[in-house]
């Protein structure tokens, strides 16, 4: 068979202009998916700019990063400096909320390349006198017409801090009084607010406050027949009361809401909500709406299954149903309802059972208007998809930290959450517990168990949360082997003496202080791990954005036993000689121990000591 011959194609390119701008510029960051989705910031904070800038030859070269509120026609400038291997940087400040563009622009700087020749001849002993001149005759402004402006414009979108930083407790409002066999009212939960406030929290998270649908409801314990008086589900919404727009009776009226909001605002506490879209049979969208859920073909709906769980108590929404724009507004107007009321904080319950493209629609119109709203993605599936939903809006992501006990589940999981792209687009918000988990480690370990998830949760990430019960060490389970708990408050109202002497609410105040005080452990970006000669202690510290405030965290993930041995301090990251002098001040106790050299000695024999949370004084 005759070999093929190869075919040649001539082609002579036109000589644009375009081809004598000489800058190369590559790898710009933080980037998002090539610019499909911002990177997150929050009001007040910088965004550092980085970016290879290159050209051929030896000409000294010049770049800037550009920047400007989205929506506005001026370019700011901010000028950017040489990092070494062609790698440059610059930093910009979002000052308010709302969302940015960047890219970065660069030239050839033929004032330095003169300055440079200069000193080379200058150094060399050679006349200069050419160079002096040529520089002399330079207009005083750099000629930017050959400049290179990146491919593309990125975007970053700051929210107010609250996105960034925040204590967070869960509550079931209907369980705040003192006799289970009713509902308390928004008056009687108010009378808590001084208790969660007095722990530290910003944030009080309540589960779903609208009716509760009767068809199919669970009883205690997630049995499929209720009795008398069982209260069924908050998440199974919507009875003749109302839906996703009223309030559950038992709880009160809208002005009883009202009064319990302005009430947790005068402890510094903002009330944040469940976003559960989806439907009990008794919600009125049911009769109303029957297009927007999905059918049998007996033309009976559907309710929702994860086999072998059934849950005859809620119908999911049909997104794809054909009058879905329809159902797509009506839900989006469910949330502006209660911004309406007050509320800027939202819980989003189960968002990857939605369509993505619903959450960048919804949240990206809400957030035009409403900058100041903060969502929160309650979505414990697979990491792309709990990626994604990040990306398409959510302002913080529930994660793994939950089911990550030990040392190098942990290292490896935060190493993978503040210092690769992730971080750029992913706020985590460490729940150490919530309604639904309760891990076998605090089922297991005792009161000594919460409160080194306590520390953890509080240190590790800059948002963590805690539901209600948690410092009481409730640790019971519905049965061996289920993360459920015994008399799960999702069937049931479970009044409480939060006064009992076992209780850590003392410790949980003591650690929001420690956080409150220390700018580092109000960023996640600044977290790294170090050494330690004993798997059972970990050890990591914070330092805020600009390498201030040094906190260092050492805890005994043994539950059960004293642990002792080292840890190693960076004293070479941290630009200091070996044998540099560290004074450490523990925040728990109040001792201070004088530490000199990399290794160190540390002891922790729970119950009565779990962990040191240590503010650095470092002496050369």
């Amino acid at each position: 068979m005759a070999k093929a011959r190869a075919l040649h194609i001539s082609y002579t390119p036109e000589l644009d202009p375009l081809l004598q701008r000489r800058i190369v510029i590559e790898d710009v960051t933080p980037d998002v998916d090539e610019g499909r989705f911002p990177a997150k910031r929050t009001a007040g904070e910088d965004v550092v700019v980085e970016a290879d800038v290159f050209t051929d030859g030896h000409d000294a070269i010049a770049a800037v990063t550009l920047w400007r509120r989205a929506g506005t026609a001026a370019w700011n400038e901010a000028r950017m400096t040489p990092l070494g291997n062609d790698r440059w940087r610059a930093a910009f400040t979002c000052a308010d909320a709302g969302e940015y563009e960047f890219t970065v622009e660069g030239w050839i700087d033929r004032a330095e390349t003169i300055r440079q020749a200069i000193a080379k001849k200058t150094g060399a002993g050679q006349d200069a006198a050419t160079e002096r001149e040529e520089l002399r005759l330079l207009p005083r402004d750099a000629d930017r017409s050959r400049s290179t402006r990146y491919g593309r414009v990125l975007r970053v979108i700051a929210e107010r801090e609250r996105a960034r930083f925040g204590a967070w407790y869960e509550m079931f409002p209907r369980s705040a009084g003192t006799d289970p066999s009713r509902s308390a009212t928004f008056d009687e939960a108010a009378a808590l607010l001084p208790y969660v406030a007095s722990m530290g929290f910003d944030v009080l998270y309540l589960p779903p406050i609208h009716p509760i649908g009767k068809s199919f409801r669970k009883g205690r314990n997630n049995t499929l027949t209720a009795e008398a008086g069982d209260p069924g589900s908050p998440w199974a919404i919507g009875a003749a009361d109302g839906g996703h727009t009223a309030i559950e009776p038992g709880l009160g009226t809208f002005a009883d809401f009202d009064r319990f909001v302005a009430a947790a605002a005068a402890q510094r506490l903002e009330i944040a909500l469940d976003i559960a879209f989806q439907a009990s049979p008794d919600h009125p969208y049911v009769k109303d709406h029957p297009e927007w859920f999905r059918h049998r073909p007996d033309g009976t709906i559907k309710y929702a299954e994860n086999p072998p769980k059934k849950y005859q108590d809620i119908y999911p929404f049909d997104f794809e149903s054909r009058d879905w724009q329809a159902l797509w507004r009506e839900l989006k107007d469910v949330i502006e309802f209660w911004i309406a009321r007050g509320v800027t904080i939202f819980r989003v319950d189960n968002p990857h059972t939605k369509p993505f493209a619903f959450w960048h629609w919804a949240i990206g119109a809400i957030r035009r208007v409403h900058p100041e709203v903060i969502f929160l993605s309650e979505a414990f599936t697979r990491p792309k998809i709990m990626r994604y939903l990040a990306k398409a809006g959510f302002s913080q992501s529930y994660t793994y930290f939950t089911w990550r006990n030990r040392k190098d589940e942990i290292e490896e999981y935060f190493t993978e959450l503040t210092q690769t792209p992730v971080r750029e687009y992913l706020r985590p918000n460490l729940f150490a517990n919530t309604p639904d988990i309760l891990h076998e480690y605090l089922q297991t370990g005792g009161r000594a168990a919460f409160a080194v998830r306590l520390v953890l949760a509080a240190t590790l990430g800059a948002s963590y949360g805690i539901y209600s019960g948690f410092e009481l060490a409730e640790n019971t389970p519905v049965k061996p082997g289920s993360e459920e708990y015994l008399d799960s408050e999702k069937y049931q109202i479970r009044p409480r003496d939060y006064s009992r002497g076992e209780t850590l609410a003392e410790l949980v105040a003591q650690v929001n202080a420690i956080r409150r005080a220390h700018p580092a452990l109000q960023f996640d970006h600044g977290l790294r791990f170090h050494e330690t000669d004993n798997d059972q202690l970990i050890c990591y510290s914070k330092r805020t954005p600009d390498g201030r405030d040094p906190v260092l965290v050492v805890a005994n993930l043994d539950p059960f036993h004293m642990q002792h041995g080292h840890v190693r301090l960076p004293l070479a990251d941290w630009d200091l000689p070996p044998g540099a002098r560290v004074e450490a001040h523990d925040l728990l106790t109040g001792e201070t121990y004088q530490w000199r050299g990399d290794w160190n000695y540390v002891r922790l024999d729970p119950p009565d000591r779990v962990a040191h949370i240590l503010a650095l004084a470092v002496h050369a």
